[in-house]
């Protein structure tokens, strides 16, 4: 009674609610910037099972926004990671780890054991894997995305409303839009972002207000303006994801990127005919010092074409991979050839670059 009296004495939650929140068990995909608020207030609230998986663990650029961990939590499990510290923040209730990859073969087993879905995911093929999840199990899925300075939050397939695919039916390319590890974000944006959809949870388990289903809610940071779009239900859509519900568990990530196209600085670090480019902005750290290399961000890259060497391999890299990808087309475009994308990002070069001197 005195853990949750705030919200009993609310003459709309009142015990029966405290009590419906209670038997909830709600599934969060992903430990990061938009789970680490959505589980800290979910926790807070009582929701009787909360699931966490993640596979990725907690690094030092994370502790910007993802506000659960702390320098403590360095290297760990993001799931196990949560688990530890959101049961300090309420130990009357199941929290439930999952130390790994969501993938087509486990989603449908694991998503039947909760009542409701929540995307925290950064990455459009996990999403679209969430959502098509949602639809073949019945789960409600509450959405939410950031970009920079701008995020969005949506309740898809609740009681029988649109879903993440009548919104987005066309899949972007690979790597189309980067994500946070690449561009940047405000470190506040994913708490507001999460926080909405911490509120969307609450209201579906409490069956209070009007849930953001069949609704896009855009926010902008900058601005503080809000922008609700409608989100029509497409039956086509939804209709493909049943048909192809036998064959669910038999599929794979989609691979974007020809396995020789990348390669590790494992690889190269002995070559001595090869030119190493770093596509990052110039303002962008960590620096790679203790190899040459030239500089020239992706977005200037068509325009600095003459500073690509023709007479020798290119091997170039990136924050995390994504704009490196990128490169390579750009350069293959315009019939400049024998390209890689370093599978490495920056920080693990230099880690890598390290030990091979000290060898």
């Amino acid at each position: 009674m005195n853990r949750y009296n705030r919200h009993i004495i609310l003459s709309e939650i009142g015990q029966a609610g405290q009590d419906k929140l209670s038997k909830a068990k709600v599934l969060v995909v992903g430990a990061g910037g938009l789970g680490c608020p959505v589980l800290q207030y979910l926790t807070a609230a009582g929701v009787g099972t909360i699931g966490i998986i993640d596979f990725d663990v907690v690094e030092e650029s994370n502790l910007q926004r993802q506000v659960l961990f702390g320098t403590s939590s360095l290297g760990e499990n993001k799931a196990i990671a949560a688990k530890s510290r959101l049961q300090d923040l309420n130990n009357t209730i199941t929290i439930k780890s999952y130390p790994e990859k969501l993938t087509f073969q486990n989603a449908i087993a694991l998503f039947n054991q909760y009542d409701i879905i929540i995307d925290g995911t950064d990455n459009f093929e996990t999403r679209y894997l969430i959502n098509d999840t949602c639809v073949i199990t019945g789960k409600p899925l509450v959405f939410g995305a950031i970009y920079k300075f701008q995020g969005q939050v949506s309740v898809f397939n609740y009681k029988n409303g649109p879903t993440y695919r009548c919104a987005f039916s066309n899949k972007p390319n690979k790597d189309a839009v980067p994500n946070c590890s690449e561009i940047g974000v405000l470190g506040v944006l994913p708490g507001i972002i999460g926080t909405f959809q911490a509120n969307e949870v609450l209201k579906i388990i409490l069956e209070i207000g009007n849930v953001l289903s069949g609704k896009l809610l855009c926010y902008d940071a900058l601005s503080n303006q809000t922008t609700t779009l409608t989100v029509k239900k497409n039956d086509v859509e939804i209709e493909k994801v049943l048909l192809d519900r036998d064959n669910f568990e038999k599929k794979q990530f989609e691979s974007y990127c020809e396995v020789d196209k990348e390669v590790s600085i494992k690889d190269i670090l002995n070559k001595k005919n090869i030119q190493i480019i770093d596509v990052r902005e110039f303002q962008e750290q960590p620096k790679v010092v203790d190899i040459s290399v030239t500089m020239i961000p992706l977005n200037e890259l068509k325009h600095n074409l003459d500073k690509i060497r023709n007479d020798t391999e290119k091997a170039i890299f990136c924050q995390s991979g994504i704009r490196s990808r990128q490169a390579v087309s750009v350069l293959e475009q315009h019939n400049i050839f024998d390209c890689y994308s370093i599978k490495e990002g920056a920080s693990e070069i230099i880690d890598i670059l390290k030990n091979y001197k000290n060898k």
